[in-house]
């Protein structure tokens, strides 16, 4: 089937590049035998200018792929404060929202790797700088000038974790001669109210200073179907406030300045488990009351929500400084930039979701088999991370026949990470911690660029860049496990409730090796308690172990009732505590470019490239303090990239037809794997956990096209379009989705090979028109844009049959993705969004409406797929509103 659809994607490269020579030439017949009148209304189009390359340049110069949305037409289209909504007007891009963490596909390459070892696959920036931790980063979206998306791997140009390309946030700079500024105004549904805000101070014509700042409550997608005292995840509370400073006494020295800060509330980024919805497993104690429904007939936002309420408390501040200086042959520029992340969140705890028929009934005494909404199971996280990067570059001045650039990168990042996920009421096991006091990833790099002009049509590009990365961690993870039975029942320990709070950072002791009494391990997990909950019990039951002690036993209604009877059983246990976690990895490699440009005539660009980028290695948990941790090599793509920019005009009407064709060697892919933490007194396996390995190689070929083409009447025609064709070349790991805790977590082992990559559509393009037209009072504007993503599988499964084996891996029973609750295909769907504007004669008031996902399609964005689990991270649903601004 792979070779099939290579077949078909090279057979079409053919005609499209014939169609491209004929569009050349039609293109250019049209312009010699055309002149143009003096009252068209569309006489020119605007350039896009970019920073792509590292310099402004126009886009259509730019040997590459990418794009550029303005700011006025994300605003336009519903797009401003959901920064991932822009994924409906770049075809091959792909964000969702997990904990925070905004996570950037492109052209079906990224990474879903949010732990503190993990590392964006698609480098997010601001200004040109590097953010390590792309939490918060919907909150940047304001006041802005464009966003940039750069496809393909940028190792030389961007550097670090560029292995998709990456996006970059273009703020609005100050002016150093006009004052002015606007305030805005923002109402919608769901109780969206919102407010921004900016100010451009100009200081003597040589410095000016920009104030800005916004604040956004929004009301969220998701309902709550479980108990009604709770909020549902999703409430949006933002504020966020930034000052730029910009100093140009001359037009040799150039100093910009940015300071910002973030501040994110509510209750937290919402996911819902749907496994219990869809499992149907023929083995009735895995599903036993899972009706076996498609994601496609469920409401995926009524979530059962129980226990703890969700909450988010975010701050997200930042400096950054650049300063150049034209010596003449030479000109220098420093970067810097620091960002500070404080996040923690309390995840709304949930049941899954409400399907029809199933029986939410409270339980009482009259009803013992009712749900337990009291029941404070859930995930608690806290990521501190300080970073810095620095950046020196020397380029040439002028414009010579050589153009060059090189210089040296150095970045640094500090992390405190805490996680605790805990079982409230559970069976023999009561949370999962993961600490890690002391967290380092560091990345230092020396690269070159340059452009040779041949002649006046041909130009040759090169560039290198030499790598250094290191990363290492301190801390603790493991299980907290507790065995407590009662002689008349199970054991039950109350964990987690009204007011609990971890303690993090702030235990005492980070150190466990050589704590294995009952007195140390039960002193060790009462550590890591910052704040007992109004009705826990773990204090009353281990809190005697500590000192020597007898374990203490209590039986209450809300832990068992009458199942569990004073006293224990005599061999009653703290199991286990977190393990001490200590790793490090130090990687080098390089990354390359090579291009060839050729003006086929001045408005029209042939390129070839080849490129490379990496995303950064690492290495795996501890889990035998005498083991090494295992480590994974950077994962690496060669790209291969020919195509054509050209600008045109058809009968008079200026335009833009853009077409390029790609080839991806993703190689060193990093999947999940499994391996063997623990044996049993015979030398055999008991015990499995999944590690990161690079196991996978995968092939990616594409083509491309954009169309921009301004008509009379104010029309504005924007065509867009991406057919990709992804395949996994080999594969095979330990499949998350089986594992089998009654044989000590073990999985079967399932080969990836011919499957697509996760987020990879075959099909995305949008249709985006535009309207401006001049009224007696001011003007009108609107915008429509439709936007079209095909079906994708949302893991590497690709909905293959589930295998279920025993510890001699010996065949257990096998059934379909659907039936063991896996199901992972999104349909294809088409989302639209549109927005309409009056600005008044003077240019001072605006009045807008907007739209987005007007026909309030659900689209899973993300899965997490394991045992028991599917749970789903959705797209914003239907969202729209008015605006009013006034420009001063």
């Amino acid at each position: 089937m792979g070779q099939i659809r290579r077949s078909r994607l090279r057979l079409a490269l053919t005609p499209l590049a014939f169609a491209t020579m004929v569009f050349s030439a039609a293109a250019q017949d049209r312009t010699t035998q055309d002149t143009s009148s003096a009252n068209d209304e569309a006489s020119t189009l605007d350039a896009v200018i970019v920073t792509v390359e590292r310099r402004e340049q126009d886009l259509q110069k730019y040997a590459g792929t990418a794009q550029a949305i303005s700011g006025d037409d994300a605003r336009a289209l519903g797009i401003n404060n959901e920064l991932r909504n822009i994924q409906a007007v770049v075809p091959g891009l792909s964000m969702s929202n997990q904990e925070g963490n905004l996570e950037i596909f492109i052209r079906g390459v990224g990474s879903a790797n949010n732990t503190e070892l993990g590392d964006p696959g698609a480098a997010p920036h601001i200004n040109g700088a590097y953010i390590a931790r792309p939490r918060g980063l919907g909150g940047m979206f304001y006041d802005i000038e464009r966003v940039e998306i750069n496809k393909g791997p940028q190792g030389t140009l961007r550097g670090r974790n560029a292995l998709a390309g990456s996006l970059n946030i273009v703020t609005k700079r100050p002016d150093l001669e006009q004052f002015g500024g606007y305030v805005q105004l923002e109402a919608g549904n769901r109780d969206h109210q919102a407010g921004e805000f900016a100010i451009n101070l100009p200081l003597g014509g040589w410095a000016a200073l920009r104030l800005a700042g916004y604040s956004v409550e929004k009301d969220s997608s998701f309902r709550n179907a479980g108990d009604p005292r709770l909020d549902p995840a999703g409430i949006q509370d933002e504020k966020g406030g930034r000052v730029s400073f910009l100093y140009q006494p001359d037009d040799k020295l150039s100093v910009f300045a940015m300071a910002d800060m973030g501040k994110e509330g509510g209750t937290g980024y919402p996911g819902a488990n749907i496994w219990t919805a869809t499992c149907s497993s023929a083995d009735p104690e895995t599903c036993p009351d899972s009706p076996g429904l498609s994601p496609d007939d469920l409401d995926l936002r009524n979530v059962v929500y129980r226990g703890a309420q969700g909450t988010l408390d975010s701050t997200n501040w930042g400096a950054m400084a650049n300063v150049s200086y034209d010596f003449g042959p030479i000109v220098a520029e420093y970067n810097t930039s620091y960002r500070d992340v404080d996040y923690r969140q309390t995840n709304a705890a949930s049941e899954g979701i409400l399907w029809p028929g199933r029986d939410l009934s409270a339980r009482g005494p009259g009803n013992p088999d009712g749900f337990d909404y009291d029941n404070f199971s859930t995930q608690y996280w806290e990521t501190l991370s300080q970073s810095t990067t620095h950046e020196l570059r020397l380029s040439s001045a002028g414009d010579g026949r050589f153009q060059w650039t090189g210089g040296a990168f150095h970045f640094n990042e500090d992390q405190q990470v805490g996680y605790l996920s805990l079982t409230d009421k559970g069976t023999w096991f009561s949370g999962t911690e993961f600490t890690m006091p002391k967290v380092n990833g560091r990345s230092t790099a020396l690269f070159a660029d340059g452009t040779f002009e041949v002649n006046d049509r041909t130009r040759l590009k090169a560039g290198v860049r030499r790598t250094r990365e290191a990363k290492s961690r301190y801390g603790i993870g493991g299980n907290w496990a507790l065995g407590l039975p009662g002689v008349g029942g199970d054991f039950a320990t109350r964990l987690g409730t009204e007011g609990f709070a971890p303690a993090f950072m702030q235990r005492p002791n980070f150190d466990v090796t050589g704590l294995t009494s009952q007195a140390d391990m039960a002193r060790f997990l009462l550590e890591g308690i910052l704040q007992h909950g109004q009705r826990d019990t773990i204090a009353e039951q281990i809190g005697a172990v500590p000192g020597g002690g007898d374990f203490g036993c209590v039986d209450r209604p809300d832990i068992g009732g009458d199942t569990i009877d004073c006293p224990y059983q005599p061999w009653v246990q703290v199991n286990s505590i977190p393990s001490q976690q200590f790793g490090e990895s130090r990687f080098q490699f390089n990354d390359w470019r090579t291009g060839v440009e050729f003006d086929l005539t001045d408005d029209h660009m042939l390129y070839a490239t080849v490129s490379t980028g990496h995303k950064s290695g690492g290495f795996n948990d501890s889990f035998d303090v005498d083991v090494i941790p295992e480590t994974f090599s950077p994962e690496s793509i060669k790209a291969y990239e020919i195509g054509s920019k050209m600008s045109h005009r058809w009968f008079g009407r200026p335009g833009t037809f853009n077409v390029s064709a790609f080839y991806y060697d993703y190689t060193d892919q990093v999947f999940q794997d499994l391996t063997v933490i623990s044996l049993n007194q015979d030398g055999e396996p008991a015990g499995y956990s999944l590690v990161n390995r690079n196991i996978g190689r995968s092939a990616i070929y594409g083509i491309e096209a954009e169309s921009v083409t301004r008509f009379g009447a104010g029309f504005m025609l924007h065509i867009n379009a991406l057919a990709l064709d992804s395949e996994i070349k080999e594969g095979t790991v330990g499949d998350a989705r089986s594992q089998n805790y009654g044989a000590g977590g073990v999985t079967s082992l399932i080969d990836l090979t011919g499957n697509e990559l996760p987020l990879a559509s075959r099909f995305t393009g949008n249709v985006r028109l535009q309207h401006f037209s001049e009224l007696p009072f001011g003007s009108l504007d609107w915008q429509l844009l439709a936007s079209y993503r095909s079906a994708y599988y949302l893991t590497q499964y690709n909905n293959r049959d589930v295998v279920y084996v025993d510890e001699a891996q010996d065949f257990v029973r096998q059934e379909t993705a659907a039936e063991a609750g896996f199901p992972d295909r999104q349909r294809g769907e088409v989302t639209l969004n549109a927005g309409i504007g009056i600005t008044s004669l003077d240019g001072r008031w605006r009045y807008e409406l907007y739209g987005s996902n007007l026909l309030d399609n659900d689209v899973s964005q993300k899965a997490i797929v394991g045992s028991r689990l599917n749970i789903r991270f959705l797209n914003d649903a239907r969202a729209y509103g008015m605006r009013v601004r006034y420009q001063f």
